[in-house]
C-alpha cells in the first residue's frame, strides 16, 4: 500500500508540474508550438543535485523550497565573487569553481541525504543490535535481520574473498560500505527524498575509499618493495616501460568501475519511473495511466531489489579487490607456491568473474 502511495505521490507531483503553464520553475517549454511539458527537464530537476530542498504538495501548485546553506572558501581575495553565467540558461550569476580559486563546500540535497542515511544507520544499529552480551541470540525480527546481513558480509564476502587470516581485518569497512550504500539507496524510494548514490560525486567518493583501502592492504601484505615490484608485472626489465604504465592504469580502472556501476544503476531506475509517469503528459491522454502507472509500479518494486543488489555488488567487488591485493603479498612470500593455510587464495576471484 505504501509503495502505491509513493507512486501516486509522484503522479500527483507530475500533475502539479503539468498545470504550471507559466513555467515558474523552468520546467515548461517556452515554445508556443510545443505548449507541452519539458519532461526531460522535470526528470533531471528531480534526480540532479541542487542547493534547494523542495517539497511538492500533491494536488496543489504549492512548492515549499528550503534554501540550503552556501559555503565558499576563497583561496585568494575575490575568488568567490559571483559572475555572470557564461553559458546563459537563465541562471543569472554563478559562483566560480575550484579552477578560479573558490572551494565550494555548500550543503546540497544529496549531502542532506547522506547525513540522513548515516543517522538512520547509526540509530538502527543502536536500537536493534544485540546489546545484551549475556544473550548470544538476538531477539526480534530487525535484530536477526541485521545479524544475518553482518554474518553474510563477514563470511561470504570478506573471508571468502580475502582469506581467513586477513578477512576479519577489513570486515568493519565492508560492513560500513554495505549498510551506508543500502540506506542511501532505500531513501530514494520514499516521497520527497532523493538517492545520493545517483550522484557520481558520491559514488566516486565511495570508490576512492575502496581504492585507498586496497592499496593499503597490498602494501601491508607485500611491503612497499613487493608492492612496487608488482607494478612491473613480473616481466623482463626491458618490458617495464610497457608493463608499468599498464599496471598503473589498472589500479584506477577498478575504482572507476565501482563509480560508474553504482551511479548508473541507481540513476537509471529513477529516470525510468519518472519517464513512465511522464508518458501521461507527453501523450496528453489520461488513459495512458492505465498502462504507465502499473509499469512504473513494477519498476519501483524492481528498484527495491536493486537497492540491495547494488549494495552487495559494491561490497563484493571491494572485498574482491582487497583480496587481490592481499594475495599479491602471499605470492611474493610463497615464491610461486600455494597460499599459506588460512590465507587468501589466488583463485578467489575466478568464481566471481565466470
Amino acid at each position: 500500500m505504501r509503495k502505491a502511495m509513493v507512486l501516486f505521490a509522484c503522479l500527483f507531483a507530475g500533475s502539479v508540474w503539468a498545470s504550471d503553464q507559466a513555467g515558474e520553475h523552468g520546467y515548461a517549454n517556452e515554445s508556443k508550438d510545443a505548449e507541452g511539458e519539458d519532461v526531460a527537464g522535470y526528470i533531471l530537476h528531480h534526480v540532479a543535485d541542487s542547493n534547494e530542498y523542495e517539497f511538492e504538495i500533491p494536488l496543489s501548485n504549492n512548492h515549499i523550497p528550503i534554501h540550503l546553506p552556501r559555503i565558499f572558501i576563497p583561496l585568494h581575495e575575490g575568488a568567490c565573487t559571483p559572475v555572470a553565467d557564461p553559458h546563459g540558461g537563465g541562471h543569472g550569476e554563478v559562483y566560480p569553481g575550484l579552477g578560479a580559486g573558490c572551494v565550494d563546500l555548500s550543503i546540497t540535497k544529496h549531502t542532506v541525504m547522506m547525513w540522513l542515511a548515516a543517522l538512520l544507520l547509526i540509530g538502527s544499529l543502536m536500537i536493534w543490535s544485540n546489546r545484551d552480551k549475556t544473550k548470544l541470540v538476538p531477539r526480534g525480527t530487525a535484530a536477526n535481520l541485521f545479524e544475518m546481513l553482518v554474518l553474510f558480509v563477514r563470511d561470504e564476502l570478506a573471508i571468502k574473498n580475502i582469506g581467513k587470516e586477513e578477512g576479519p581485518r577489513y570486515v568493519p569497512y565492508l560492513l560500513t560500505a554495505f549498510f551506508f550504500i543500502l540506506f542511501m539507496n532505500l531513501l530514494g524510494l520514499f516521497p520527497w527524498m532523493a538517492s545520493a548514490t545517483g550522484n557520481i560525486a558520491v559514488t566516486c567518493g565511495l570508490a576512492i575509499c575502496t581504492f585507498v583501502v586496497t592499496q593499503v592492504a597490498g602494501i601491508r601484505a607485500a611491503g612497499i618493495g613487493g608492492y612496487l615490484k608488482h607494478l612491473t608485472g613480473g616481466v623482463a626489465p626491458w618490458l617495464w616501460p610497457i608493463m608499468i604504465p599498464v599496471e598503473f592504469l589498472g589500479l584506477f580502472t577498478k575504482p572507476f568501475a565501482l563509480t560508474i556501476r553504482l551511479f548508473a544503476n541507481m540513476l537509471a531506475g529513477h529516470i525510468v519511473i519518472f519517464f513512465l509517469l511522464g508518458l501521461i503528459f507527453m501523450l496528453r491522454n489520461p488513459a495512458v495511466a492505465l498502462v504507465s502507472v502499473p509499469f512504473a509500479f513494477g519498476i519501483y518494486l524492481l528498484e527495491l531489489f536493486v537497492a540491495f543488489v547494488q549494495a552487495y555488488v559494491f561490497t563484493m567487488l571491494s572485498a574482491l579487490f582487497i583480496g587481490m591485493s592481499v594475495a599479491m603479498g602471499h605470492h611474493h612470500d610463497d615464491h610461486g607456491h600455494g597460499p599459506a593455510e588460512g590465507g587468501a587464495s589466488h583463485d578467489h576471484g575466478k568464481a566471481h568473474h565466470t
